[in-house]
């Protein structure tokens, strides 16, 4: 049953938690996903199935949590996470972040590195509002983010992304790959090669910046961008069975 948490600034998170042994597992969703999602709902499924402690949420913006999507960004959404982390778990989590969350993954594993205890990511889109949006937009897209405050970017998923200049501005002081990006606990990266919202460079790129001892970059010939196969779903219980085992 969903739940609610206060959050941050009055914010109404929503979430769903089922008690285990820890480390405990954090799914964190996607840019306009919801904790309704095939792999939320298949790893609460894996978590119920092994006794494990397992959170799912809503940033604000997104599904059942209070906000309108058009008015947050990623510095909101980490701070919502964080304090669904701090409020809702106990002692250390592995964290699964899939697209935009696995950037806001990234973010946690900047700020509160002592509660993580290890990381899965499923095509990870960290400093996707630059690389991604910013860097696409041509000079009247740009006048126009500039003048009106947002524009509107098609999307295979529904309706057209507004994407807002604060979105854009906001993502600027939440970047990751700009600066060194220590993750001192087991990390397994999953990168479908044909997805096409996340290029496989990025998950390249990642790799290649990130530091650790214990780090893997998994492809997937021809995987798009959900990520939801049963084969698929298969390989992140695997990576994610590996990476609590090195955690223990």
């Amino acid at each position: 049953m969903t739940q609610f948490l206060e959050g941050p600034q009055g914010r109404r998170i929503a979430y769903n938690r089922i008690e285990g042994q820890g480390p405990g597992v954090v799914f964190l969703g996607g840019f306009r996903s919801d904790m309704q999602g095939t792999k939320a709902l298949w790893l609460e499924d894996w978590a119920r199935e092994r006794g494990r402690a397992f959170l799912r949420l809503d940033y604000s913006g997104h599904g059942e949590s209070s906000g309108a999507f058009e008015e947050g960004g990623i510095g909101d959404w980490l701070a919502d996470a964080m304090a669904a982390i701090r409020g809702l778990t106990e002692g250390r989590q592995v964290l699964v972040g899939s697209s935009m969350g696995g950037w806001i993954s990234l973010l946690l594993a900047r700020t509160m590195p002592e509660r993580l205890a290890g990381l899965v990511t499923v095509a990870a889109a960290p400093d996707f509002t630059e690389r991604g949006y910013w860097a696409g937009f041509s000079a009247a897209e740009r006048a126009a983010l500039a003048e009106r405050g947002q524009v509107e970017q098609p999307s295979d998923y529904g309706d057209p992304y507004v994407i807002t200049r604060r979105l854009i501005e906001d993502g600027r002081d939440h970047l990751v790959l700009d600066q060194p990006l220590p993750l001192p606990f087991p990390v397994r990266f999953l990168q479908g090669t044909g997805d096409a919202e996340v290029p496989m460079s990025w998950a390249l790129d990642l790799l290649a910046h990130a530091s650790g001892e214990d780090m893997r970059l998994v492809l997937v010939k021809g995987a798009d961008h959900r990520f939801s196969t049963p084969d698929c779903l298969a390989l992140i219980g695997a990576a994610l069975e590996e990476v609590l085992a090195r955690a223990a």
